[in-house]
């Protein structure tokens, strides 16, 4: 597949911004280059624009090469950027299954692509030819979220594959909760689709929400194309100092993992003894959907109790629906403890 094809053409001849120190790549003993305060602060001086050192722990980890990895600021520039490199505003569309990740449109309306939503089956199952249906010459994109948000179920490989046999676009699969999910990363499939993107995050399993940070992984010519349109320095050195930290220590990382996933299948088993959930959903993500008789009624009495949980009703499939994350065990525990007097009520 020649992916040159489906960059953007003001895109393919774009010189990227560089610094002195691209140009050096190396440590020097004196820096005035950049402009910068020369006070020693530990922040004083711009971050590694290209992240080295924690993409090379991501490498480790991850069994990717760093040639195949982008950081961002969150997986939303990430997604940003993909749409800026590959989608020609006003002309292009892109395609994704309904419901999904609520950023998706909005970086559609953003950049001027048309979104094309394919409803999900029952049961929350993707329909990979369906969404191969209403694709047509100027399609550039397939967005794929598994887990899904909001449903929390993977998303069958099989109808994936379909749209990555394609070879008609880019299909990104956004794995932002695939740590939780008891099922191999598609980064196993990377040098198998040239047209494949993956997208994971520190956010979720690796506990970081507020570091901001987003990963990207593709064949070393998608990733050139998307680290050339990219802020120079876009991942800030709190970030990059604090993720490096706790990429280093994976135990802990994985102790934590353990505990929120045992307290997943307590919830789920205690979610199933009360009287107000008409229906629990399977869900491979920190956190299970729910259908209730009165949502709005549920999640203002929630509210009330200072407890805060997500009302996904007005999204395709989800009516009368709470998506509850799995929090702490004492979290947990008042939940219930509040869904059980609700059922009383």
């Amino acid at each position: 597949m020649d992916i040159s094809k489906l960059i953007r053409k003001n895109i393919l001849s774009l010189t990227p911004y560089s610094s002195a120190r691209d140009e050096f790549n190396h440590v020097a003993e004196v820096y005035l280059d950049a402009n910068e305060n020369p006070f020693e602060n530990g922040y004083n001086r711009y971050p590694d624009p290209y992240q080295k050192a924690v993409k090379e722990r991501l490498s480790e980890i991850k069994s990717v090469s760093t040639e195949n990895i982008l950081l961002g600021n969150g997986s939303d520039e990430v997604l940003d950027l993909i749409y800026r490199a590959f989608c020609e505003p006003a002309l292009d569309n892109v395609i994704s299954h309904n419901p999904s990740y609520g950023m998706y449109p909005v970086l559609s309306e953003i950049n001027n692509v048309s979104l094309r939503k394919v409803n999900l089956e029952g049961g929350f199952q993707l329909n990979g030819q369906a969404m191969i249906d209403v694709s047509d010459a100027h399609t550039k994109l397939f967005f794929i979220c598994s887990p899904n948000n909001p449903s929390g179920n993977l998303l069958a490989k099989e109808e994936i594959k379909k749209l990555l046999d394609l070879q008609k676009g880019l299909v990104v699969i956004d794995e932002a909760y695939i740590d939780f999910a008891d099922s191999d990363s598609w980064l196993s499939e990377l040098k198998n689709y040239p047209n494949l993107i993956v997208c994971q995050t520190l956010s979720k399993a690796w506990g970081l929400a507020g570091l901001r940070v987003g990963m990207c992984f593709a064949s070393e010519e998608i990733i050139k194309v998307l680290e050339a349109i990219k802020p120079p320095y876009n991942v800030n050195e709190l970030s990059q100092q604090a993720a490096l930290k706790a990429l280093n220590e994976e135990e802990n990382f994985k102790a934590k993992l353990k505990i929120i996933l045992g307290e997943k299948a307590k919830m789920e088993q205690a979610l199933d003894q009360l009287s107000c959930i008409l229906e629990r959903f399977s869900s491979d993500a920190n956190f299970i959907l729910v259908r209730v008789a009165d949502a709005k009624g549920l999640y203002d009495y929630l509210m009330e109790q200072q407890i805060i949980v997500r009302n996904r009703s007005k999204e395709y499939l989800c009516d009368n629906c709470l998506r509850l994350t799995i929090g702490t065990p004492e979290e947990n525990e008042r939940l219930l403890s509040a869904l059980q007097v609700y059922s009383r009520i």
